[in-house]
């Protein structure tokens, strides 16, 4: 594809770059496990002396997702900081409580594996009735489980009252064990739909790349390049506030030819310096 280099792994820019952004899934793991080599690039990274920061639209929060991976067998100290849509929502609705006052709200969380964490900490009630809810939290999806009409019965009272929603994870299509099904995106897009309004948190939308900026120091944007396989979240998120970007083959773009990407390239205004077949070294 003219002006994108494709490099057989990341040790081919790494001297360019100060710190890296990793998306997770799709590029460190699928839905059934890390893919072969992952760990050890990220291990390679770090021991280069790169700042290395995985860059997660999980509406779980850091932790979860800290201890998840290591159980996967990747190496802990191998990243600086696990940084997750989900961990930026609770951050942001921690200090609103702060600066608002700590009334207790009701809320509809919608999640995955029976996840409470969104809500550890902060002062939402959790209900899962549509129709007495204060606010909608949107932190996962079951998609390989539930038709998306499941979500538009729970969610429709909430719309038509305009309870205000918040998605903590904008992914569209999710890898499952069983392969794709809609994400959290695809439900907060009938959210909207359906006549709600909805605030996304995530990337490409700017909350959590300042997150991250903010923990790296504010360096030259120039020295930062955002590793993802997806086109509209990282490679968007990634040229919106002016840095390199890798697209990475594997995961929701593995079926793909290069034409195929090429107009997804057009479609969102964004095309990636680099494609990366594997996250290899």
């Amino acid at each position: 594809m003219n002006g994108i280099r494709t490099i057989p792994g990341v040790s081919a820019i790494a001297d360019a770059y100060d710190a890296f952004l990793i998306d997770q899934y799709g590029v460190l793991r699928d839905g059934r496990g890390p893919y072969p080599g992952a760990a050890e690039t990220l291990v390679r990274l770090k021991q280069a002396g790169k700042r290395v920061i995985i860059l997660s639209n999980s509406g779980k929060r850091s932790m979860e997702n800290d201890r998840r991976l290591a159980e996967l067998g990747f190496e802990p100290r191998s990243w600086h900081w696990f940084l997750t849509s989900g961990e930026v929502a609770w951050q942001m609705l921690r200090r609103e409580a702060e600066t608002g006052g700590r009334v207790a709200r009701k809320c509809l969380l919608v999640s995955r594996d029976g996840d409470l964490s969104p809500l550890k900490g902060l002062d939402l009630v959790r209900t899962e009735n549509g129709e007495d809810a204060d606010i909608v939290l949107l932190a996962g999806s079951e998609g390989d489980i539930h038709p998306l009409s499941y979500y538009e019965d729970m969610l429709r009272p909430a719309a038509e009252r305009g309870v205000p929603c918040l998605c903590t994870n904008p992914d569209k299509v999710m890898l499952t064990k069983t392969g794709h099904a809609f994400g959290a995106g695809r439900i907060a897009e009938l959210y909207e739909e359906l006549g709600g309004k909805v605030r996304w948190i995530g990337k490409p939308f700017p909350d959590i790349y300042d997150f991250a900026l903010d923990f790296l120091g504010r360096p030259d944007p120039a020295r930062v390049c955002a590793i993802g396989d997806s086109v509209e979240h990282d490679i968007v998120g990634a040229a919106a506030v002016g840095l390199a970007s890798v697209l990475v083959t594997t995961g929701i773009l593995e079926r793909q030819s290069d034409e195929e990407r090429r107009l997804l390239f057009v479609e969102h205004g964004a095309a990636p310096d680099f494609i990366l077949p594997k996250f290899l070294w």
